[in-house]
């Protein structure tokens, strides 16, 4: 499917030789070597504070940058072969390593905690450690919420074969996931799960009905063992938890994203009165697949039996014309993303599932991890991926710390990214039906961040009330997310998806707890400033990239204020942001309106 640009990324640049590469064996060992001399900075109390901590916070950005770019490297050898034994080796020394650092960090932040007021404030004014200010005052704080240090560091290094180890079962999970097809022409097929899930949005029903079926079937099979690792993973957290005195299972992913609660609690109402918009959406596409309800792997799918299969070639040059009209600069940089094999895209078997954006940032290089098939939302996919590129391209020249940014602020520049191919595309669009499958293209995305999103919110929410009292089984967990489905769709579709949870991956990450509201508020957030963009016109992609850079270094309430003049506690801007899908289901439906 593509001739002009690589399908397979090229890691050979970042550390030659794969899994036995002797240039990453260096890399871990340097950062082993470093975090030691951070534990020596740490027992001794010589020298100027000024000196020392200005030196161990260098040390620090230094470790983080490459515990970031090791955990990027084996994450990238597992993904495109779920079978290498020895990166799944690599995968448990890098977060053994992560667990000294956390160990050493946790001391850090604490001797941060116990400089007084009246000192800190004077040492904020060197001017190195004033460009990582917010992110040192927010570690300050931080640690006084967590246990005593000597504490967090055996938990963080129980975690490592703990909680972590069972984070990494998932993979062992999927590398044993077989799918068994038949091909119209009678051959028979094992997929991986990255190969079948494509399946699940065939333009074909029977396709994409058989394919559901066979998906069901098998994680099915795999329910018990995915059971026990989700229960694990959330049993470790949640007496974690208790042992830090937190009550609240959202206080450690809304303090990741540096979001409060009532930002959090603001967008979900907003988003439950802007629900309204897509009923008829819902029920007008079932009408037209000839429907009573739409099943679960109907909601995704295109309208029409037939849609094209996109070139990959074709997709990415379509992607770099659309962001070349909104930043020249934009465009430059995907351009190269693609020449130089950046992106790893080849439909093959031994694949992990999904897509992912992820940061060499030493190197200053990404990585985009998918499965292409040709779909238009392999295209959207794409598209978002180079979004979370970009952002991280912008911040390569700021110190480490500042580079910290959350996932609901990264979700708003790959979605944002998104609505930018999405809407030229179907502006520029003169023929009906294309017009038409751009246009729900688009409202999708609004049925996957208001109900699928927010399914999976109310599920974790629930299964975390569950778990506190005892140990969840499979077919509970099934009951959950039936249940999840069923209200976050407003009851509207028939055959739902008892066992996603145990098929998707961000349940079992145990970096990121509640991955889930962070691509809502990205979606939103992206709506209000592509809004913006329009308004401005030309001079917008420079605030664009202001607006970026200041994603580490601020909390999302500062960054809406500073930069959209917005406060995001109150339902105002949230219910514009939601409002925005409504003149796109109108238009849907007289479209699509019985002449």
């Amino acid at each position: 499917m593509s001739s002009k640009y690589p399908l397979t990324w090229d890691l050979e640049v970042i550390y030659p030789g794969g899994s036995s590469s002797e240039a990453f064996a260096q890399e871990l060992a340097g950062m082993e070597s470093n975090i030691g001399k951070l534990n020596e900075f740490l027992k001794g109390n010589e020298g100027a504070l000024s000196i020392r901590v200005g030196a161990m916070t260098e040390l620090v950005q230094s470790i983080l940058l490459a515990l970031r770019q090791s955990e990027s490297f084996v994450g990238c050898l597992i993904a495109q072969n779920v079978r290498d034994h020895a990166a799944i080796g690599l995968n448990d020394r890098v977060k053994t390593i992560g667990a000294k650092l956390l160990s050493a960090m946790t001391k850090f932040d604490s001797e941060l905690r116990g400089i007084d007021d009246s000192t800190w404030t004077e040492l904020l004014k060197d001017v190195n450690l004033n460009k990582v200010a917010f992110n040192l005052n927010e570690r300050r704080e931080i640690a006084k919420l967590k246990m005593a240090p000597e504490l967090e560091a055996l938990a963080g290094n129980l975690a490592v074969d703990g909680y972590h180890g069972w984070a990494d079962n998932y993979n062992v999970i999927v590398s044993r996931a077989q799918f068994h097809t038949e091909e119209p022409n009678g051959e028979k097929k094992i997929l991986s799960a990255g190969q079948m899930s494509n399946r699940l949005s065939n333009a074909d029903r029977s396709v994409r009905q058989a394919a559901f079926v066979e998906w069901e079937r098998e994680w099915s099979s795999l329910a018990d063992l995915s059971a026990e690792t989700l229960n694990r993973i959330s049993g470790f957290r949640l007496k974690l938890y208790e042992n830090r005195g937190w009550s609240s299972v959202l206080q450690e992913p809304l303090q990741m994203n540096r979001m409060s609660e009532a930002t959090l609690n603001a967008m979900w109402e907003a988003i439950e009165e802007g629900k309204n918009a897509l009923v008829p959406y819902l029920k007008r596409k079932a009408e037209l697949l000839g429907l009573e309800k739409l099943d679960w792997h109907d909601v995704e799918a295109p309208i029409g039996s037939a849609t094209r299969t996109i070139p990959f070639d074709e997709a990415a040059d379509f992607i770099v014309e659309q962001f070349r009209a909104f930043d020249p600069a934009l465009a430059q940089f995907s351009e190269k993303a693609f020449r130089e094999g950046w992106v790893e895209a080849e439909d093959r078997s031994g694949k992990r599932p999904g897509g992912f954006c992820t940061s060499f940032p030493k190197s200053e290089q990404t990585r985009i991890f998918m499965t292409f098939s040709g779909t238009a939302d392999n295209v959207s996919t794409l598209a978002h991926e180079l979004g979370h590129a970009y952002h991280q391209h912008v911040m390569n020249d700021l110190p480490g710390l500042a580079q910290e940014y959350a996932m609901n602020v990264a979700e708003t520049a790959s979605t944002f990214a998104e609505i930018i191919v999405s809407d030229r595309a179907m502006k520029a669009a003169t023929d009906e039906a294309e017009k038409l499958v751009l246009l729900e293209d688009k409202i999708q995305r609004s049925v996957a961040f208001f109900m699928n999103i927010h399914a999976r919110f109310l599920f974790e929410t629930r299964f975390y009330e569950r778990r506190s009292a005892g140990l969840v089984t499979a077919t509970e967990l099934n009951e959950l997310m039936e249940s999840a489905q069923r209200e976050a769709y407003r009851d509207l579709l028939g055959e739902v998806h008892p066992h996603f949870w145990a098929s998707k991956l961000h349940f079992y990450l145990t970096d990121v707890p509640f991955y889930n509201f962070p691509y809502t508020f990205g979606y939103l957030f992206s709506a209000g400033l592509y809004a913006k963009a329009l308004q401005e016109g030309e001079g917008f992609a420079e605030k664009y990239v202001a607006l970026l850079r200041d994603t580490g270094r601020l909390t999302v309430e500062q960054l809406a204020d500073k930069h959209l003049g917005v406060n995001l506690e109150q339902l105002d801007f949230w219910r514009d942001a939601v409002s925005l899908t409504d003149e796109d289901v109108k238009l849907f439906l007289q479209m699509t309106e019985k002449k």
